[in-house]
């Protein structure tokens, strides 16, 4: 084989090796739920997700999780990935299905960052939901970066839950809340549940606690 004919051929061996390679990294590496994209109406935007003592749609079914309902489709998307506009203001509500876990550190009881630090849980309104006071926290959303933090209310203790997700029925409470998007676009901001719910983790805070799309995700400012 000439010289040119052995440069050639290494050259397309060397270009399928990184076609490989990318793949690899794009489709196992990169590759994550999708981002749910909000619009906004006269500055307000409208989120409702569910958190769920299972899921029922990954190949990890005893990881509890996070949906949010699609605001094109209105069907619920495992994802823990949204977009919202910058200045914005989102008014949430989040059905809690799960059970509860004691918090470790009952600060994390404190609602903060929410529009006069308040959250309605079934209508009424409270500042504060105390895990060491009762079995009623099941997990919080919370977003370090504009100090804001929610404790998930739960169904009683012996209710029987939801066994299949996204869960359509069953005992569960209604957390609502509202909150100032920061006016700077193009920032991302971190957000988590701050329950040491990582079954079967060190600490439970492995597992679902640290993966995107179950009990942590990212909020966009576009």
């Amino acid at each position: 084989m000439s010289l040119p004919a052995r440069v050639v051929t290494l050259v397309v061996a060397f270009l399928a090796v990184v076609a490989g390679a990318s793949f690899l990294v794009i489709h196992y590496f990169l590759g994550g739920p999708p981002v749910e994209v909000y619009t906004a109406s006269a500055g307000q935007v409208n989120i409702t997700m569910q958190e769920d003592p299972q899921n029922t749609v990954t190949s990890k079914p005893d990881w509890v999780s996070y949906f949010i309902k699609s605001p094109t489709t209105g069907k619920w998307v495992h994802t823990t990935l949204f977009q919202v506009p910058s200045g914005s203001t989102v008014h949430m509500t989040i059905l809690g299905y799960d059970g509860c876990t004691p918090l470790r550190n009952n600060f994390w009881s404190k609602i903060t960052g929410t529009v006069g630090n308040r959250a309605l849980v079934n209508g009424k309104p409270t500042s504060v939901i105390n895990s060491w006071g009762g079995c009623n926290v099941g997990h919080t959303f919370s977003i370090p970066g504009i100090n804001l933090n929610v404790p998930m209310a739960t169904p009683g203790i012996n209710a029987s839950l939801c066994s299949t997700s996204p869960c359509t029925s069953g005992p569960h409470e209604v957390m609502q809340f509202s909150f100032k998007v920061p006016n700077t676009p193009g920032q991302t901001y971190f957000w988590q549940c701050r329950v040491p719910c990582g079954g079967g983790f060190v600490t439970g805070f492995g597992g679902p606690m640290q993966t995107l799309g179950f009990m942590t995700g990212n909020m966009e400012v576009s």
